[in-house]
């Protein structure tokens, strides 16, 4: 991001400034509103990019961290108002997804796109969780728990089953939706045996622990 580009922004806020300062409370209308909302949203996507693009071993959504503990993945915009994922607090084990656009929406399910592709290294893993905020919904991910393999490079999707039908409340384009972690996982290989090994629990199933 170079000088022109954050003094068009320094411009654009001091002119939402002037217009909040100049209009009567509640008469403030919802397109006024979602403009510096994605201003803001472009302004900390830059940030980051700019970030990334002069520290490439940072990439924690704009949070300070020293990455030797970590991994760095390329992630690509497939979507103008894409944005990068981030820590919502730092310490936090997911990051948070924020939607694009609505794909699908139909009675018992909707579709969302992230407008984001990500290339996860190999040996790691892209898991997708529900936010604590999908108490606030009547919706479920479909799949439970998303998996996204490390050869994957589409853009990343979630698909939500309606709890209430047509009259479900759910997330709106631009809401954080879910979140996602990236972790390691190892290569199984199986080896076929006549016997296994003898333990406590044995061929024990549900229950076999007690209530």
């Amino acid at each position: 991001m170079d000088e022109r580009a954050l003094k068009e922004y320094l411009e654009k806020l001091e002119s939402f400034e002037k217009i909040l300062s100049e209009t009567d409370e509640g008469e403030v209308d919802n397109d006024f509103i979602k403009d510096i909302e994605n201003t803001l949203s472009q302004l900390t996507n830059d940030a980051v990019d700019h970030i990334q693009q002069n520290d490439p071993t940072v990439f924690t959504g704009g949070l300070s961290s020293n990455l030797n503990n970590g991994i760095s993945c390329k992630i690509k915009k497939v979507h103008p108002n894409a944005v990068v994922p981030t820590y919502s607090k730092d310490g936090d084990a997911g990051m948070d997804v924020t939607s694009t656009e609505i794909i699908s929406d139909t009675e018992s399910q909707v579709t969302y796109g992230t407008g984001i592709a990500v290339e996860i290294p190999k040996g790691y893993v892209g898991l997708v969780f529900p936010r604590s905020s999908i108490r606030k919904y009547e919706l479920e991910l479909s799949n439970s728990v998303g998996v996204i393999d490390s050869g994957y490079r589409g853009e990343i999707q979630a698909t939500f089953n309606k709890t209430n039908g047509l009259h479900s409340v759910k997330y709106e384009v631009g809401d954080r939706i879910f979140q996602i972690m990236i972790l390691p996982h190892p290569t199984v290989t199986f080896n076929l045996v006549d016997e296994l090994s003898d333990t406590e629990r044995g061929e024990g199933g549900f229950g076999s622990t007690g209530k």
